[in-house]
Parts: C-alpha cells; structure tokens; sequence
C-alpha cells in the first residue's frame, strides 16, 4: 500500500515537471495536475494537501537528482579540470533531463510567493557552487588554473556560464545541443583561465 503511495506521489511530480515545461510553472495548476494524471483533486490533494506542498516536493526531486548527479560525477578520477567539466557536463545532462529547471529557478510567482521553494532552489545552487569551487581551488594548486582570481568568483562565472546556456536553449527552439555546447563554452572558459607561464 505504501510503495503505491509513494508511485502515485512520484508520478505526481513527475507531471508537474512535465507540465511546468509544457506551459510554464506559472501557469501550473492542481486541476492541470490532476487532469493530466487522470484523478481528481481531491485524489491529488491526498498525496499533497496545499499546492505548495506539491512544488515542494517537487524542487526536493529536482535538488535530489541533481546532488545525485554531482555525487557520481566526482566519483571519477581525473585532474581537477576534468572534475570540473564531469561535474558541468552533469549539470547540462540534468537540465536536459529536466527542461522546465531553468524556469522553476526563475519563475517570480513561485520564488516570490513560496519562500520554501525558493530556499531549497538556493541552498541547491549554493551547493554547486561549493562543489566548483573546491575544484577550481585544487586546479590552482595543482597549478592548471592561474590562481590570481578567487575561487569563488570562478565559480561564479561557471554558474552563470550554465544558466545563461540552459536560458538560451530554453527559451530557444532547443535546437542546439545542450551540453555539447555548454561543454564547448565551458573549454572556452577554461583556456582563458589556464595557469600560463606560473
């Protein structure tokens, strides 16, 4: 009975992933929700019982499969840089996954009226931002990266260099490949980053 509970709970946050990136989260609604599973609301509301408590649960998913991700990309061995770009290349592999995650991160309705949500989104991105820049910190040491510029501020520039390609494929066609791209910055990136001459 249990594990029927906990399909139903995750097929319903499933669909409103799949909707969020159909319409825009926005624009998600219980009925939508419902409607497009095939219940009721009063069905749904069983599993979630206010529709804050279902987007919730769905930013915990999305924050869960992503610290999944990160977690089996630093699994691999390799210098820092190649940490570093398994752990982009997760990153873009998850967004693609998931294509309404660059809208949830900016949806202004659901950050703005959800404080819940929008702490899980942050502690989520501050999170990877750790993970960068501990790496970027031992590419410096291991002198692959040039180490005048915090580690920190790397990080940020990483991050900013995943949303802003995860943004442009969103609001695109999608008619570019998301991590081959990303990839292709990322390499950019970091030959204007590598320790020359040290």
């Amino acid at each position: 009975m249990r594990k029927t509970a906990e399909l139903r709970k995750a097929e319903i946050v499933a669909t409103v992933l799949y909707l969020a990136d159909r319409i825009g989260p926005d624009r998600v609604t219980t009925g939508a929700v419902a409607s497009q599973i095939g219940v009721t609301q009063a069905a749904l509301f069983r599993h979630f019982p206010t529709k804050a408590v279902l987007w919730q649960a769905t930013a915990e998913h999305v924050a869960e499969g992503l610290a999944t991700a990160w977690k089996r990309a630093l699994r691999l061995e390799g210098t820092p840089i190649v940490r570093l770009k398994t752990l982009i290349s997760a990153q873009f592999a998850q967004i693609a996954a998931t294509p309404a995650l660059p809208m949830l991160l900016f949806s202004r309705e659901l950050n703005v009226t959800n404080a819940e949500l929008r702490a899980t989104f942050n502690s989520t991105l501050k999170a990877f931002h750790r993970l960068l820049a501990r790496e970027i910190s031992a590419g410096q040491e291991a002198r692959e990266l040039r180490g005048d510029v915090m580690p920190d501020d790397v990080a940020v520039l990483l991050t900013s260099l995943v949303q802003g390609v995860a943004i442009r494929w969103a609001l695109g066609a999608r008619d570019f490949d998301l991590r081959e791209e990303g990839l292709r910055l990322f390499d950019v990136q970091c030959r204007l980053l590598a320790a020359i001459g040290e």
